[in-house]
């Protein structure tokens, strides 16, 4: 048996106001005046003299905005990448990202291929990566998928939507503050602190199970039910929290891995463009045969809340259209073998899928 040596973010600032702190981080990472650092920003703080007046710029540094209306595409990395070397007399200092999911898995993909050559898509998949990227680090606004502390970076490519799985994926720096999270809407909050939610669920109930992934797993889903079933904690300790839960989370799928859930919603967000945070709430709402009590408590959680899910997502697919998702879906193999075990073909069929899509 060979054991995974799994990477970790090796710095970490946690606490309101940190983000104060970033221009201090980055200054002794400075390589010269002609490597800037590039900030990839998301475009909701375009306006926001708040977040972005304590951005300083110096020399030859950007900020990009960037749209996380849409997951993140391997053409866009491909896309980023050309703008910056375009833009660029040397090869940057540093790449920050700051928003939620979308943005920093974005940070790390144009990082890595700043120091790959070819494309995005080419690295889609585990350990396909072999030259480390440039220093990056990450600043979530938003908490709940864990891309602040995960090795992969997940993007839809022109055949597949799968992450960049790679020791050379997770930050160099994380800050976590969260106050950065306080104007977060009330349903992107659910959606998204549901994301840790499946994660806890699908990591604890599958099969990779060990006991590293279970301690943080179990720390993730304490503090998720006192985040959302109980009305005992200030708006401050709930962001705080979210935020733990949201890396505890994330260090609970890197010794195991995610599950049905994500199997399925990689499928809607391949075909028909769905949020990762909407998306697997919509597949895990239907999910009571795999995952029963994690089903009847994200119930009533969605219920305390006031969520409203969309129904009929998949009412007018065609075949073909189906196919497309179950075929994405299916091509997760790790997942499904968490999941279910060494043979989770026998249960797991084209049809079994079909069936489980058409209720969504």
């Amino acid at each position: 048996m060979s054991y995974k040596n799994f990477p970790m973010v090796p710095r970490i600032i946690f606490g309101r106001g940190s983000f104060n702190q970033l221009n201090d981080i980055l200054a002794p990472k400075r390589l010269s005046i002609h490597a800037p650092f590039i900030y990839l920003v998301d475009d909701v703080f375009k306006n926001n003299s708040w977040l972005t007046s304590r951005i300083q710029l110096s020399y030859e540094d950007k900020i990009i905005f960037i749209s996380s209306k849409e997951e993140p595409k391997t053409s866009q990395v491909d896309t980023l990448v050309e703008d910056i070397i375009l833009l660029t007399k040397e090869r940057p200092s540093g790449i920050i990202g700051i928003g939620g999911g979308t943005l920093l898995d974005l940070a790390k993909a144009v990082s890595i291929m700043l120091t790959n050559e070819g494309e995005a898509k080419d690295y889609q998949g585990w350990d396909l990566v072999k030259n480390e990227g440039i220093y990056h680090v990450g600043i979530p606004t938003i908490s709940g998928t864990g891309a602040e502390v995960s090795r992969t970076t997940v993007l839809t490519g022109p055949d597949k939507k799968l992450g960049i799985n790679s020791d050379f994926t997770p930050f160099d720096q994380v800050i976590l503050d969260s106050e950065l999270t306080k104007d977060v809407p009330t349903d992107q909050w659910f959606f998204t602190g549901m994301d840790c939610y499946i994660h806890c669920i699908e990591s604890l109930d599958g099969t990779y199970l060990n006991a590293f992934s279970q301690s943080y797993g179990d720390m993730a889903l304490d503090l998720c039910k006192e985040i959302f079933l109980n009305d005992t904690l200030t708006d401050i300790e709930a962001q705080e929290k979210l935020m733990m839960a949201s890396w505890h989370g994330g260090m609970s799928i890197v010794y195991s891995q995610v599950g049905v859930a994500h199997a399925m919603s990689y499928g809607l967000s391949y075909l028909l463009g769905t949020k990762h945070g909407i998306g697997n709430c919509i597949v895990f709402d239907h999910l009571e045969e795999f995952y029963p009590e994690g089903v009847k408590l994200f119930k009533e959680m969605k219920a305390k809340h006031d969520i409203e899910l969309p129904a009929g997502i998949c009412a007018n697919l065609s075949d073909e259209e189906f196919n497309i998702m179950i075929d994405i879906s299916l091509s997760l193999e790790p997942l499904w073998e968490n999941a279910l075990g060494k043979n989770w073909k026998k249960t797991i069929t084209h049809e079994k899928l079909r069936s489980l899509y058409q209720k969504m």
